[in-house]
């Protein structure tokens, strides 16, 4: 049977004629429009320069690449493209199911392990991305951890990744409250903890902010944690691979890696060229997130070709612990360079700076002219940051090259000009 759709017609109806309004209503009453509701909301964010779109990337492009979070130079590796071929011809393209019924092979128990191992952890558990390793780990355990009438307190970093900030709103609800703290705040975070009615408590934290760079304090984070109960879950995604002792991560630096009360995500996607995320901490932790964990329960598996490369980068790591070195080394020059052009780039901890233009259409403008001199650099507005610090991010990956250096600095120069030309006509509109 073949079907025709024809498009709706306007009819006239009477009132008190059947299915028309009654005569009650009133005669311009309008059907509610979702579409115009949403392309009235597409202007606004327009109007304010918060407007986004999709750019495919075409292989083999010739660009200084300073946006991607390829941190250690690792996603052309020939390594890891071959062992993405030899778990697609060994497993196939797709995991074929969720980790509890058809999703996990003999390569993900071997990821998990190797992973874990690598990070001084004692267990781990892979996911089918970082987000959503984030989301698993922080509603799993504050439902876990508020029991029978208990309840549960999380304290939240007010500039943590949307990752985790979604995730400790999904986990509100049941007994479980949420306060969100000021940045890198530790007196803050403190005084909640000591306060709180609850019995339990989680503080969630980035380890390495994802914007600006900066990192957390650590060992003051879990110190805090430890001193009133709570469980710390720090998101190393953008740490692990880049800091500590052959890129094991801020935890390991810190001497905290196995710590029990303790618990650790990490991303496959930034320092190890991959796809998917884990979630690293106490076999309880682990048992808890395979019990109940709907992330990991109703989410298919991740796919054995990522699980085959991530594995291949983790060993490529331990056979190169000088690769994470190269690439804070990279963006701290990064930084310099512009600073020296005159531009406000932040003080970078890890493989992440940022130029803090303010305004989101100079942040464009300057990424559309880095992009015409053949650099690609990343652009964060609002909501991704917040109102008035609009950025350029700038990863340094450790793979970068002198001739990328010069070329960088050259397009970095030109966006710094045109970034001093609209500040001075700002300013002499502003004194006219």
């Amino acid at each position: 049977m073949t079907w025709h759709y024809a498009p709706m017609q306007a009819t006239s109806f009477q009132p008190g004629t059947p299915g028309g309004p009654s005569p009650a209503e009133p005669p311009e009453q309008r059907v509610f429009d979702p579409l115009a509701r949403l392309r009235g909301a597409a202007d606004d964010r327009a109007a304010a320069g918060l407007r986004r779109r999709l750019v495919p990337r075409a292989p083999g492009a010739r660009v200084v690449d300073l946006a991607s979070n390829d941190y250690l130079g690792l996603s052309g590796e020939p390594r890891l493209a071959a062992a993405a071929a030899a778990a697609a011809r060994t497993w196939g393209t797709g995991s074929t199911g969720s980790r509890l019924v058809t999703g996990t092979t003999v390569l993900h128990a071997q990821l998990e392990e190797e992973l874990a191992d690598f990070a001084g952890a004692r267990a781990g558990l892979v996911f089918s991305s970082g987000y959503l390793a984030n989301m698993a780990a922080v509603t799993a355990l504050a439902a876990a951890l508020a029991g029978p009438g208990d309840g549960v307190l999380v304290v939240s970093d007010e500039r943590n990744h949307a990752s985790l900030i979604d995730a400790c709103r999904l986990a509100r609800g049941r007994g479980v409250r949420l306060l969100v703290t000021p940045h890198r705040d530790l007196a803050a975070m403190h005084r909640a903890l000591a306060s709180r009615q609850e019995r339990a408590a989680l503080l969630v934290s980035d380890a390495v902010f994802s914007v600006s760079g900066a990192r957390t304090d650590v060992a003051g984070l879990h110190a805090v944690a430890r001193r009133h109960g709570a469980m710390l879950v720090l998101d190393e995604a953008h740490s692990f691979g880049v800091i500590g002792d052959g890129g094991r991560g801020a935890a390991h630096e810190a001497a905290l890696a196995d710590a029990p009360d303790l618990v650790r995500t990490v991303t496959l996607s930034k320092a190890l060229s991959g796809q998917g995320g884990a979630v690293l901490g106490a076999p309880e932790v682990i048992e808890t997130l395979v019990d109940t964990g709907r992330g990991m329960i109703f989410d298919t598996g991740l796919a054995p070709t990522s699980a085959g490369a991530a594995l291949a980068a983790l060993r490529i790591l331990r056979g190169d612990p000088w690769l994470p070195a190269l690439a804070r080394r990279n963006t701290a020059r990064l930084a310099a360079m512009a600073a020296d052009l005159g531009l406000a780039a932040t003080a970078p901890d890890a493989a992440v700076t940022s130029v803090i233009l303010g305004d989101p259409e100079a942040a464009l403008a300057a990424q559309r002219t880095c992009a015409d001199r053949g650099v690609r650099v990343g652009c964060f507005r609002p909501p991704s940051v917040p109102a008035g610090e609009a950025c350029l991010r700038l990863t340094g990956r450790a793979t970068l090259t002198e001739h990328e250096f010069q070329v960088s600095r050259r397009a970095l120069a030109v966006a710094a000009e045109h970034c001093d030309h609209c500040r001075n006509t700002a300013q002499a509109g502003r004194n006219t």
